[in-house]
């Protein structure tokens, strides 16, 4: 059985090396979705009782471990030195630095791991994380999911 939570959040991007209007600076009101699959509860009386877990509990876990961290950040690529060395020179900003371009499969990736590791920590082996998709617009997403071989790192 699988379950999907969804939260949304902005932030700032470029993807510095792109051919069209996305190597500029701007930002996304981005969605995420985090859905996790597992057996249902079977414990009578349990607060979970035929559920593969509480949404509030995915809510907060995909909260913690990645809107609170991105949300109304700038998200770089480390290899992006100029702006890198531009975010870094704004008291207080919040700037988050990827290992890659933040391109949404980067993005879908780098949370797909994040999300695996909190989920592994929270639900042991009982719940797995199946998928994970970042909209970046309305109309383009992408998804990563174990098929998809080793995670990005941030």
């Amino acid at each position: 059985m699988r379950i999907t939570r969804r939260l949304e959040f902005d932030a700032g991007h470029r993807i510095p090396h792109h051919d069209n209007r996305c190597r500029h600076l701007h930002g996304h009101r981005y969605a995420i979705e985090l859905t996790i699959s597992g057996d249902l509860v079977a414990t009578e009386g349990s607060s979970e009782q035929a559920m593969v877990a509480d949404f509030l509990d995915v809510k907060a876990l995909l909260q913690k471990h990645v809107v609170d961290l991105w949300d109304h950040a700038f998200l770089v690529y480390a290899g992006d030195t100029q702006v890198l060395a531009f975010l870094n020179s704004l008291p207080g900003h919040r700037t988050v630095t990827f290992a890659a371009p933040p391109t949404a499969e980067h993005l879908a990736a780098t949370a797909f791991r994040i999300l695996g590791q909190a989920c592994a920590a929270l639900y042991g082996s009982r719940v797995h994380v199946a998928r994970v998709r970042i909209y970046e617009t309305p109309n383009c997403w992408a998804d990563a999911g174990p098929e998809d071989g080793a995670a990005a790192r941030t």
